[in-house]
């Protein structure tokens, strides 16, 4: 089997300084792929700026006979999410591969934190990624071609404490991701979820001590694979963490149907709402009308037996 490369693809990664996305873009470039390194280089909880991290790396990707230009502007406003596409245009033409990885934390609980504190979060990670796919999603579907890595989280996904700026904001990136997948479908653009588990700079302050091996490059290879022309599927979440790798799905049973309800018949039931029938996992793709299609179905053989029964 020939390997997968990268060579005349031109990607972009945010956050890509340190961390995940600096295992992305070493790994994509060692592939030939040419990698705009988003980085501002801000203390984790988003403060301050060193332009040095981004253009560090571009120095040791060069020294290995990669291509990569720096890019330091901010993902959190929608001029600098413009900005770092544009920054791909300037200097190769074209834009093949987003990866929004950029991320900050900014810890509180629900009834603690500030405004300005989940705001911070919320701006880099959520809006964050709405500001480079806006711009680079006309490009792609322009060129017939694009892949987009968006990155949640367990955290999104299940949820945990004093994160709920974190949280709500990994939990939208679904949305996100499919609404990509759908709009991007007829123009060989794929859009695709990774779930990391990874020791980064991410984790300073947690207990680590009974955490497996988990460094970005046990991620890398998975993010990799979404990037490449050959990933076959969208609208879809990797989880990658500690040399693990599976697909996440949110799953709903079929639950059951009556004509009409009462408070009452809901709690008697809801035990068998809960668990009752196959588990339904649609397609990103094509879920929105399966889900109407099952349902309504459901409902006309439930009224139909009803009416027979009368």
């Amino acid at each position: 089997m020939a390997e997968r490369r990268f060579d005349d693809r031109v990607a972009v990664i945010t956050g890509g300084g340190r961390g995940l996305g600096r295992a992305y873009a070493l790994l994509l470039a060692s592939k030939g792929a040419k990698i705009v390194v988003n980085d501002p280089g801000v203390a984790i909880a988003g403060e301050g700026a060193d332009t040095s991290v981004a253009a560090q790396l571009v120095a040791e990707i060069e020294a290995a006979g990669g291509q990569a230009v720096a890019n330091t502007d901010s993902v959190a406003t929608p001029e600098g999410g413009q900005a770092i596409i544009q920054s791909a245009i300037d200097h190769y033409g074209r834009i093949d591969i987003l990866i929004h990885n950029a991320g900050n934390v900014r810890y509180g609980s629900l009834d603690t934190i500030s405004y300005e504190d989940f705001r911070a979060v919320v701006d880099v990670h959520l809006l964050g990624a709405f500001h480079v796919v806006r711009p680079a999603f006309p490009l792609m579907t322009g060129a017939g071609y694009g892949r987009i890595i968006l990155t949640s989280s367990i955290g999104g996904i299940y949820g945990t404490r004093n994160v709920v700026n974190y949280g709500m904001s990994k939990a939208a990136m679904i949305g996100l991701n499919n609404v990509v997948a759908i709009e991007g479908a007829e123009h060989d653009v794929k859009s695709n979820i990774i779930l990391p588990g990874a020791v980064t700079r991410m984790a300073d302050g947690l207990d680590i001590s009974q955490y497996p091996p988990m460094g970005p490059e046990l991620v890398a290879p998975v993010v990799g694979w979404l990037a490449h022309e050959s990933c076959p599927v969208s609208g879809e979440m990797f989880s990658a963490i500690g040399g693990r790798v599976a697909r996440a799905r949110i799953v709903e049973n079929e639950g059951v149907f009556q004509p009409s309800w009462t408070i009452d018949e809901v709690a008697d039931q809801v035990e068998a709402i809960r668990t009752a029938g196959p588990q339904w996992a649609f397609p990103a793709t094509t879920g929105y009308i399966e889900h109407l299609q099952q349902s309504f179905a459901i409902a006309r053989a439930g009224i139909a037996a009803a009416a027979a029964e009368s």
